[in-house]
């Protein structure tokens, strides 16, 4: 069975002028020359990415696509016209979204999340912006302080969601963000927590001891940057430990006050020092 917008293995079976064919049961499928990897010879067998053409052809490559079928993904508009809007996916070809599948008018130049999936009524692929719809709200198999990708989708007056492993959507809170974030980053991240309501709250940071024992290396290795001292106290705004350390001020404190207790460091006036061993 050939998996359109996904990677197939194929075998070669005949080689022509302006490209191969490679087989799958009854059915054969043109590689163009221009994608043929050197020295291919028939009977080899390749991974290669079917899609189809716009003369509805199936089509053999071995390009990378930006994005395969069943994935969200950060995608630019080349072109709008009458149809819709056309992305660019790193094919030939650019990557449709019907205008009935744009959940606001897409502009050329500007980059949206969305879902690639193949269309049923024309077994093309097709990309929607309607992510809800591909979203899944049941049977959430994650747990508290599970490590996952991200790949942020939307900004909310509480923070940004974002897209955890290819299935579900949780929230990242405004208030604990630490670093830059943008529309379209790919990162990892933590599950806080799963509600009752089967919402997921998510952190870009570790919880707990897991947390404590992270910022005091970065508390180290700023030190050991800066001749062994830092110079923030309890007394320093959250402005300015976020701004350095790129964490609250309640992880600064949890955290000098472990590495106190292990006498790794010794507090002052103007900050803290590390303790020759």
């Amino acid at each position: 069975m050939i998996n359109i917008g996904a990677y197939n293995e194929l075998e070669v079976v005949k080689q022509l002028d302006f490209g191969i064919y490679l087989r799958e049961g009854d059915i054969e499928i043109l590689m163009p020359t221009k994608w043929v990897p050197k020295d291919t010879q028939i009977g080899d067998k390749l991974n290669v990415f079917i899609f189809r053409d716009s003369d509805d052809r199936l089509i053999a490559t071995t390009i990378e696509p930006y994005a395969v079928a069943n994935t969200f993904a950060f995608l630019e508009t080349k072109q709008v016209n009458a149809v819709g809007a056309f992305l660019d996916w790193g094919m030939d070809k650019d990557l449709l979204v019907p205008f009935r599948e744009q959940s606001q008018k897409m502009e050329e130049g500007r980059s949206y999340v969305v879902f690639v999936y193949v269309d049923e009524e024309t077994d093309r692929l097709t990309a929607s912006a309607k992510l809800n719809r591909f979203i899944e709200n049941d049977n959430i198999e994650l747990r508290d302080g599970d490590i996952v990708d991200l790949l942020v989708y939307s900004e909310t007056p509480l923070g940004f969601n974002a897209i955890i492993n290819n299935r579900y959507s949780g929230l990242i809170y405004k208030n604990e963000i630490y670093e830059a974030v943008r529309l379209g980053d790919k990162i990892k991240g933590f599950v806080k927590h799963v509600r009752e309501d089967n919402k997921i709250d998510l952190s870009l940071q570790k919880s707990g001891y897991e947390l404590v024992d992270d910022v005091k290396w970065r508390i180290l290795n700023m030190m050991k940057q800066n001749n062994g001292v830092l110079s923030l106290t309890d007394s320093s705004s959250p402005e300015e430990i976020k701004a350095k350390l790129q964490i609250s001020k309640k992880a600064f404190k949890k955290a000098v006050g472990a590495l106190y207790r292990e006498r790794l460091v010794k507090l002052t006036d103007t900050g803290i020092e590390m303790i020759k061993q």
